[in-house]
């Protein structure tokens, strides 16, 4: 058990609510994480209502077959890059027919990193449907279970956030 999973539970919790609320669904395309994200939603009782694909691309080949990553995207950027999460993110989106997508790449560590992209280099991609792609790469500090563990949190609260504004678009 990490520390974060109070945390982690909670944003699950309240993301499933709100897409319950706006009937929406979403899905997951995830490399470092390893499937941490799809594990937090479902965690929520009638998670059923609102996700029903998530993937887990952690081999670049995979990101290519099941979420449309360009080839010479990881070749030229990397799999942890802005170019790689947003295909993810938009790929996921399209392949399983969802409203909302989370997309995640990243060094966890302890080995991988680089002087360019140190170990705790993450990539975010939130997708929404009609609406685009929102990109953040983050540096998190701590062991591969934390760093894994901070970016299913922060991956879920840029779910949230991204719920929210179109909740407020709907209310407008």
């Amino acid at each position: 058990m990490s520390q974060y999973d109070p945390l982690i539970d909670s944003a699950a919790a309240r993301l499933g609510n709100a897409l319950r609320q706006l009937g929406l669904r979403v899905t997951t395309a995830e490399s470092c994480t390893g499937g941490g994200i799809a594990e937090a939603i479902t965690r929520v009782s009638g998670s059923s209502g609102w996700f029903d694909t998530g993937f887990v691309t952690y081999a670049n080949h995979s990101k290519m077959r099941w979420v449309g990553v360009p080839e010479e995207d990881l070749q030229q950027f990397g799999a942890v890059s802005e170019p790689v999460v947003r295909s993810m993110a938009e790929g996921a989106l399209e392949a399983a027919g969802a409203d909302l997508a989370v997309a995640v790449s990243g060094i966890a560590g302890p080995e991988g990193g680089t002087p360019e992209k140190p170990v705790g280099t993450v990539w975010f991609a939130w997708a929404v449907r009609d609406r685009g792609v929102l990109t953040q790469c983050r540096r998190i500090q701590g062991n591969r279970r934390d760093v894994r563990a901070q970016a299913v949190l922060h991956s879920l609260q840029g779910l949230i956030a991204e719920t929210e504004k179109l909740a407020v678009n709907r209310s407008a």
